[in-house]
């Protein structure tokens, strides 16, 4: 009975041990090669000792580990790209992904030859170089960024720089749009004290002559708000900081030319700061370095320019960019107002059609600007001739009314003056007054006879305009030594010939009544002689075709001239 007790117990026992194995079996070991897995934790702590599995790390251990470094990017030598487009060559260099060269091509109607943008020198940086967000030198600057040449969907070549070292992580990207602007996108992360872009100093390759000339017109632009500003290099004594809230664009010019940016991303401030050019190392081109308050010694006497500097708001920046001439149909066409660029004056009136004829004489029917302008020229003469010889049939009529006057003048001389040499106001006053009552009986206005100078003048300073803003007429040649109509007569032989065919004129034209008007016409001559040594080539052209002119017609009116008319009755009252 015992026996049989014990039996069924053991075999209780068995039974209850094969039944706990197979409901909580054991954990396999694991494979050959595979990471042991961490068992989950009871929900009650249990004691070392009790468990014969080794302790595992805890995950949090594992995930405190530092991540390795990026990699460094970087390329191993300096070494330029080349961008050809319709319009422009672009040469970037990938130290400091600049932009060291860009030049423009000879256009059919605009540019006669290339020309030069980026202003040449042996220090950097150069436009599109990095600077610190405060103006410093950049470290980013020395950097040799790694490029790589890609193509938008639209066929529009690329160029992307990359760089990833101890200065920082940057990228530029740069598309050249089929529209001829620059597509302009850069970021830079990691970088100590910041960073900006920057554009120039100064644009185009300019010698020390053509820097401090008076007629250079350089300086810095923009338009905010629909309204436009300017800075000129010799009146920024400090920096101009811009807000970048409302900033249409923002710029440097000359009369020519220009480069600007459009921003597309939020920008904190365009900076307008002010720099001397010293001498480089290499013969005819500069190095630049911050104006300061007073200049030293060594620095007396370099000329003056401006750089612009862009402070992005976060870590990128993307804009667009225009470099080219002032073509004032182009500018129109483009959607950021830059032909507010170009500023005609207050004859602006008169240029912008001004421009548009002769840029159809020069398309159809001359091809040559110089010839154009002579042209113009005399088809303004035909569209004023009406007003002209009004002009001169009342010159003609105050001549003949010149005896009349000067006895009332002589009748009144005097009176004018009392035994002290004071003058008679009261003489004076009714002397006017019979001169005017003679001219309102005989039909005459008094200032008639300047209404053919007068008329004149407003063409003259538009076509003073169409000439100093116009980049179709920059280096327009005509004949002979004339090599560029935007510039003076190396010979002076227009403004000579100009000078001879004015006395000429002068002497041709009926003799004011007014000897104030008398000595006015005198002096023209040779006021104009003076001034026209300096004025485009182009300009002493109009004048002097239209001198040429004016004698044709006077001759023409002197051989068919009318004969006087008989003198009226005489009125009673005072002769």
């Amino acid at each position: 009975m015992d026996n049989r007790r014990l039996f069924i117990a053991a075999l209780l026992s068995l039974a209850v041990l094969l039944g706990w194995q197979a409901l909580f079996p054991p954990p396999e070991p694991p494979e050959a090669g595979a990471p042991p897995v961490a068992a989950a934790a009871p929900a009650t702590a249990t004691p070392a000792a009790e468990s014969p599995e080794p302790v595992m790390p805890e995950p949090a251990a594992v995930a405190a580990e530092a991540p390795p470094p990026l990699e460094a990017l970087a390329a191993e030598s300096e070494q330029e790209e080349v961008v050809e487009t319709a319009t422009l060559v672009a040469t970037f260099s990938n130290r400091g992904a600049e932009l060291r060269s860009l030049r423009l091509k000879p256009q059919p109607q605009g540019l006669v030859e290339g020309i030069e943008l980026v202003q040449g020198r042996d220090d950097g940086p150069y436009p599109f170089g990095y600077a610190t967000a405060a103006g410093a030198p950049s470290p980013l600057a020395e950097a040799l960024f790694v490029v790589a040449r890609e193509s938008s969907p639209e066929g529009e070549p690329r160029l992307v720089f990359r760089y990833r070292g101890p200065e920082g992580e940057a990228e530029k990207r740069f598309r050249f749009r089929n529209d001829g602007l620059i597509a302009v996108e850069a970021e830079a992360r990691g970088v100590a004290d910041g960073w900006s872009l920057l554009l120039g100093p100064g644009l185009r390759q300019l010698s020390r002559e053509q820097l401090e000339s008076r007629f250079s017109r350089r300086a810095g632009a923009w338009s905010a708000g629909g309204e436009i500003g300017t800075l000129a290099p010799a009146s920024a004594s400090a920096a101009k900081e811009l807000p970048g809230v409302g900033l249409t664009w923002v710029g440097l010019e000359d009369s020519y030319f220009l480069a600007a940016v459009m921003p597309a991303t939020p920008l904190r401030a365009a900076i307008l700061e002010p720099v001397l050019l010293g001498p480089g190392a290499v013969e005819g081109r500069w190095r630049a370095v911050p104006a300061p308050a007073k200049p030293g010694d060594d620095q007396k006497g370099w000329p003056r320019d401006l750089r612009l500097r862009l402070v992005p708001e976060g870590s990128s920046l993307a804009l667009v960019s225009f470099w080219g001439g002032k073509e004032y149909d182009r500018l129109t066409a483009l959607p950021y107002g830059l032909e507010k660029s170009v500023r005609w004056g207050m004859f602006g009136f008169l240029a912008r059609p001004l421009l548009w004829g002769l840029h159809w004489l020069h398309d159809h029917a001359v091809g040559n600007w110089g010839w154009a302008i002579v042209l113009m020229t005399i088809v303004l003469k035909i569209v004023l001739l009406p007003l002209t010889l009004t002009g001169y049939s009342s010159m003609q009529k105050m001549q003949r009314l010149n005896p009349k006057i000067q006895a009332i003048r002589e009748r009144y001389r005097p009176k004018l003056r009392d035994k002290q040499g004071r003058m008679n106001p009261e003489a004076q006053r009714q002397m006017n007054e019979e001169v005017m009552a003679l001219y309102k009986a005989e039909g005459v206005n008094p200032a008639g006879g300047c209404l053919p100078m007068l008329l004149q003048i407003p063409v003259f300073f538009a076509f003073y305009s169409v000439l100093s803003t116009s980049v179709e007429l920059w280096h327009a040649p005509w004949i002979g030594w004339i090599h560029d109509l935007s510039a003076k007569d190396p010979l002076y032989v227009l403004p000579i010939v100009m000078g001879v065919t004015q006395f000429v004129q002068q002497k041709m034209t009926p003799a004011a009544a007014d000897p104030m008007q008398r000595r006015m016409f005198q002096l023209f001559p040779v006021i104009f002689l003076i001034f026209s040594l300096q004025f485009p080539s182009g300009l002493v052209l109009y004048w002097l075709v239209n001198n040429l002119l004016t004698i044709a017609q006077q001759a023409i009116q002197n051989a068919v001239k009318t004969p006087a008319a008989p003198e009226p009755a005489k009125r009673g009252g005072r002769s």
